[in-house]
């Protein structure tokens, strides 16, 4: 990479800075991820490597120094994957040789495992992190089978050495039966300590390959992520494949074909630092000046304007969307603003998918389409933090495809696309899901499974107290509490991953809700019909407490098609019309009450229900449409 401002001095510090350099030769370079499940240390051990080469002044150190989003560090998990460049100097045959790292922290959530094959495309090796005292996890497994999948070198690692109830014999050995390698062959760190981290990197220089690529060839990068700033407009991360990348040059983007002058190369390590350009597998930033979103595509191959590549790099695979949401502004007047907070996100989160939609109830808002349930409300949270938005999200669901018996096939996205007429087949989307947990629990996940229309595919132990357990279940019965239903059955220790798996046909219904006889759009829900009589009780009696009594008696009614299959009635609000009656005859206070009784049934004739915007909130957030029927 090219040469960058000088960094602090460091007095007797063996650690090279990046002052004064050309373009790094790539046999000097080490590109490698970190990838583990879920609370296993991989921020904090980056930490660590931050500290050991150098790069933060320890009066700026923080905790998770990497995750950047406020989001990220009030909920102490990553979100986004980081890239920084280390400087380390390291024994190359016996020749101590100064050494650029490159390394991506990746998140471990199974939502952003979109993330992790992104980041898994910029690099040549992965340290698979294990912790010492909990052992390979699902979310493990489905990391180490993406890093194999590309054929990345993959080096073994056990975190969290310090911790009292570590057993780091136990798991060097469950880490060597599944990839394969000795136990003594696993390293053993702490990510706290420090201890066993200087070892680990000087590993990464020994075993992680140098990239390959023509450095006299044609210029190409792949776009792997970008991020808009108000100021400075889309910056572009990349990683250069071939050829050299300067500033003030002229590059094209070759999905789009838009031309645009470089006005600044450089690297991050950790904060942005100008430099005089980027070579062959060196990861750094662009910026063009472009305010236009939607001219920097990630999986996008940049070349130069002038004597350009022809063929791009192949780039990622579009990530497919299993849960769909309607965000919707509180205010209607903050659609446009909404439209502009989307195209925005969407940059920094390729996964993000969206498309404008209409509601009799909530207005116009976007059927967004996410990976996963905890991706949406991130989504969520940050259009409301990052773009001071207020939204209304519609209970999350599946994508189903709908045969007719006239012949014709529907995709549904959203309840209110159900289509009119005689149904033959629902398709719905399924998952295979892998569980791994102490044995103990067999019997506790496998009636979970079960109670939501699970097939078992298989079982295995990975150790004597640990087994894994593979089912193919339906994603709408994954998408709300089968996780926390997963985790309160058996204490906490097992652990959940899940990938896509084709469809399956199901006895599936839509469940409107009727008020006052007219069906809201916003409460309609796809459920199976053995649970559609308990979500039309669970709705009305929700809607009943929430919305505010009328003028007349409101009833509440759920229904699968004509049929009615729960109703709930408001009372109306009854005026004191005998309020100025003191007394007299009685003939005089029974024509009031007549003429109210007249008015109110003339009134329900042409009164609308009056639904608070809070009804709609609570009604429709997800903790309260996750409430799953007890079977």
């Amino acid at each position: 990479m090219g040469a960058s401002p000088a960094l602090p001095s460091r007095p007797g510090s063996s650690v090279p800075s990046f002052a004064d350099q050309t373009f790094t030769p790539p046999e000097r370079i080490r590109n490698f991820c970190i990838i583990a499940h879920i609370d296993h240390g991989k921020s904090t051990l980056a930490d660590r490597m931050l500290q050991l080469t150098g790069v933060v002044d320890p009066r700026q150190m923080r905790a998770q120094y990497l995750d950047r989003m406020d989001i990220e560090r009030e909920r102490g998990i990553t979100i986004k994957a980081q890239n920084v460049r280390l400087p380390w100097v390291a024994d190359v045959d016996g020749v101590s040789t100064e050494i650029v790292l490159h390394l991506i922290d990746t998140p471990g959530h199974v939502d952003f495992t979109y993330e992790v094959s992104r980041a898994l495309e910029a690099c040549e090796g992965a340290v698979l992190l294990v912790d010492a005292a909990q052992g390979i996890e699902a979310q493990t497994l489905a990391n180490l089978y993406l890093a194999m999948e590309k054929d990345l070198t993959i080096i073994p690692v056990l975190n969290k050495i310090d911790l009292p109830a570590a057993d780091p014999d136990r798991y060097a050995a469950e880490i060597a039966h599944i990839v394969g390698c000795d136990a003594d062959s696993v390293l053993r760190v702490s990510g706290k300590t420090g201890e066993g981290v200087k070892e680990l990197l000087d590993e990464v220089v020994r075993l992680v390959p140098a990239p390959v690529g023509r450095a006299e060839g044609p210029a190409r990068a792949m776009i792997f992520d970008s991020v808009y700033d108000a100021y400075r407009g889309v910056i572009t991360y990349v990683r250069v494949v071939d050829g050299r990348i300067t500033p003030r040059e002229k590059v094209t983007m070759m999905s789009t074909g838009t031309t645009h002058e470089l006005l600044e190369v450089g690297i991050i390590s950790p904060e942005p630092q100008a430099s005089v350009g980027l070579g062959v597998g060196e990861v750094g930033y662009l910026i063009t000046g472009v305010k236009d979103v939607r001219e920097s595509r990630v999986g996008d191959t940049v070349t130069s304007a002038r004597k350009g590549a022809t063929e791009p790099l192949v780039g990622y695979r579009d990530p497919k969307p299993m849960v769909y949401s309607g965000l919707y502004p509180m205010d209607g007047s903050d659609y446009p603003v909404l439209r502009d907070a989307l195209d925005k996100l969407r940059l920094n989160d390729a996964a993000l998918a969206y498309e404008p939609e209409t509601s009799v109830a909530l207005g116009f808002g976007f059927r967004c389409g996410f990976l996963g349930l905890l991706h949406m409300e991130i989504t969520r949270d940050r259009l409301e933090r990052e773009f001071n938005l207020e939204l209304i999200s519609t209970a999350p669901n599946v994508v189903y495809r709908v045969e007719m018996e006239a012949g014709e096939e529907t995709i549904v996205t959203n309840p209110s696309y159900w289509p009119e007429g005689k149904v033959r087949a629902v398709h719905e989307p399924v998952v295979k899901t892998t569980v791994i947990a102490p044995s103990e629990y067999i019997g506790a996940i496998m009636e979970l499974c079960q109670s939501r229309r699970g097939e078992l595919l298989g079982m295995d132990y990975l150790s004597e107290t640990r087994v894994e357990l593979r089912y193919t279940l339906p994603m709408g019965e994954i998408m709300f509490d089968f996780f926390d239903a997963l985790k309160s059955r058996t204490k906490g220790y097992a652990s959940l991953d899940y990938e896509e798996a084709g469809e399956q046909v199901s006895d599936l219904v839509k469940v409107d809700i009727l008020l006052q006889g007219e069906a809201v759009d916003a409460f309609s829900s796809i459920v199976h019909r053995d649970n559609s009589s308990a979500y039309g009780n669970r709705m009305t009696g929700k809607l009943r407490q929430l919305i505010p009594r009328q003028q007349f008696e409101v009833p509440i009614q759920a229904a699968i098609g004509a049929k009615i299959i729960s109703r709930e009635n408001i009372r109306a609000i009854r005026k004191d019309v005998l309020a100025k009656c003191y007394g007299g005859d009685i003939s005089r206070k029974r024509k009031l009450l007549e003429k109210q009784k007249e008015g109110k049934k003339r009134m329900k004739t042409i009164g609308r229900v009056e639904v608070p915007q809070e009804a709609f909130v609570a009604a429709l957030s997800s903790e309260s449409a996750g409430d799953k029927p007890k079977k």
